[in-house]
């Protein structure tokens, strides 16, 4: 059972279970996810029916179809899905490996006691994570429509010496629906060059089909006589945005630049934005930002208090 935590006009916090506090929302109650659940076999967060923990791969895969399942049919019939997730490797239980999340800092309380180790996978193994749950929930009837690189430029070095260290992780974007709210414009970047003027006789050459016919990039949207958008170019789907560090105690915070752009695109003006593993808020303060309202859940009272403390005080970023 999950209880309200804090609301005001704009937020809602739920305290308890994502699945079974999922079970709660009314059916299309929602316009957009974004969120970032606790990753496979990465750190115990000390709090009972935690994710994350389970025996196997398999078994997290399983969880995360079940609890994605359920916010399906809470999202609206075009609303997006915004799912970030990072990998690991496959060390046996007891093992003395500090094994962290790929790119990501380790706290200094973190030793490999915490870890819940697996033996599904010879050891040293990249897990692959990410990709075996997006496409479970292909498998499940999500529509899976990108796969996000999140680039991180400021990656804390990794001590290895027989491979290479990890600086991204991935940021899945899935929809009920062939079509769906996208507002490409919202989150378009500037052009990287000076747009160049079509020469003379473009358009005949291509009536004639001396040159292919026009793409996207140079519809009839753009500016008469030149090459790309005026509002700027599509940013693709490599994101390169530095980690940033959080005042407060939770430390799998991510930046809030990644939910604002996924909001942006995904949530039409005015919708509902929903993070099933809320933590310390960062969607949230991301959504009200931009004048969205804001559904959070998360199990941990100790992380709930911090997205507490962060809308009771009226505070958007705190630097998350």
């Amino acid at each position: 059972m999950s209880t309200t935590y804090y609301r005001d006009e704009q937020v809602t916090l739920l305290l308890g279970d994502a699945l079974e506090t999922l079970r709660g929302l009314p059916d299309g109650s929602v316009d957009c996810i974004v969120t970032s659940p606790p990753y496979y076999g990465l750190r115990d967060y000390g709090t009972e029916g935690q994710y994350g923990l389970e025996a196997t791969p398999a078994a997290y895969v399983e969880q995360m179809r079940a609890v994605f399942a359920e916010a399906r049919r809470a999202l609206a019939a075009d609303g997006t899905l915004w799912l970030n997730l990072g990998d690991g490797y496959a060390y046996p239980p007891g093992s003395t490996h500090k094994q962290g999340q790929t790119g990501q800092r380790r706290d200094r309380t973190f030793t490999a006691e915490t870890i819940r180790g697996t033996t599904a996978l010879p050891t040293k193994n990249l897990v692959g994570i990410p990709w075996r749950v997006a496409l479970a929930l292909q498998d499940d009837g999500w529509i899976l429509r990108n796969e996000v690189i999140w680039h991180k430029p400021n990656a804390m070095p990794e001590s290895v010496r027989d491979r290479l260290s990890n600086r991204h992780e991935h940021l899945f974007l899935l929809t009920k629906r062939a079509q769906y709210w996208f507002a490409l414009d919202a989150i378009r970047e500037p052009h990287t060059m000076r747009p160049q003027r079509r020469p003379r006789g473009h358009k005949e050459r291509q009536r004639l089909g001396v040159l292919p016919a026009q793409t996207w990039s140079t519809s009839q949207r753009d500016e008469p006589g030149v090459d790309g958008h005026p509002a700027g170019r599509n940013p693709g789907d490599v994101w390169s945005v530095p980690t940033r560090p959080y005042p407060a105690a939770h430390f799998a915070v991510w930046p809030i630049d990644i939910p604002t752009r996924c909001i942006k695109a995904g949530c039409k003006p005015g919708g509902v934005v929903l993070d099933p593993f809320s933590g310390s808020g960062t969607t949230g303060a991301a959504a009200r930002q931009l004048g969205r309202r804001y559904i959070g859940i998360d199990l941990n009272p100790s992380y709930h208090d911090l997205a507490v403390a962060r809308f009771a005080q009226g505070v958007l970023d705190l630097g998350a």
